[in-house]
């Protein structure tokens, strides 16, 4: 089972009065987490840049002073708003594949049930997205903050690097060898990432179903 635990940020620079567990979304004060579910609101609708610390303090009901006092910095919040992001999507994922556990359909051997793994994967990609219309939130908040040396950015990566790991263990566990899977599962986590890209901007509603197509195709072509 791939741990999905919470990851301390890197790269936050703390202020003396700020307490380590302000960095950790699961133990915050209820003004905190008022703050936390607006900023994350507003954050995927308009952007990060788009948004103030006064409209997300307003949409709180609460203060920017108490912004500031919880978080330290919009940054943090920010980072924040992405590793919960981050933690939903991922016990998401694993739940909805615990369910789909004992699914069968009817054909054995290692590729197809690493093909089985796979497709779930997508699927729980396909329902988890299906009330969204802005697409993959890591990837647009890259967009604005990747490079400019913010906490944020190393979240997004652990992320990512999850996805890959994620399909990797999928394939080992189903019987590939380490290698293949490694690399499989990079290519998987690509597929997966176009797919969204191109639900999202290129106007192709039903591409998470032909990323299920191609995965299949892929895993077909692998000896097992």
């Amino acid at each position: 089972m791939a741990d999905t635990s919470y990851v301390p940020i890197a790269g936050v620079r703390r202020r003396p009065a700020e307490k380590r567990s302000q960095l950790d979304h699961t133990r915050l004060t209820p003004a905190g987490q008022r703050l936390l579910d607006a900023a994350s609101q507003l954050f995927y609708e308009y952007g990060i840049h788009a948004v103030g610390v006064d409209a997300i303090a307003e949409a709180a009901g609460t203060t920017k002073k108490t912004l500031y006092d919880r978080f330290g910095s919009k940054n943090v919040l920010v980072a924040l708003y992405l590793q919960r992001r981050a933690d939903r999507w991922q016990r998401f994922v694993l739940d909805y594949l615990a369910g789909r556990a004992d699914a069968n359909d009817g054909e054995d051997g290692v590729s197809a049930a690493a093909t089985r793994s796979v497709l779930a994967v997508l699927d729980a990609l396909a329902e988890w997205n299906a009330t969204l219309n802005r697409g993959c939130a890591f990837i647009n908040a890259f967009a604005e903050i990747g490079g400019a040396d913010h906490p944020g950015e190393a979240v997004i990566r652990a992320e990512k690097k999850w996805t890959c790991e994620l399909y990797a263990r999928l394939l080992r566990e189903a019987g590939f060898a380490d290698g293949i899977s490694a690399e499989l599962g990079t290519q998987l986590a690509i597929l997966q990432e176009g797919a969204l890209t191109m639900w999202t901007a290129g106007g192709v509603p039903d591409a998470i179903g032909h990323a299920r197509a191609a995965a299949r195709q892929l895993l077909s072509t692998v000896p097992s």
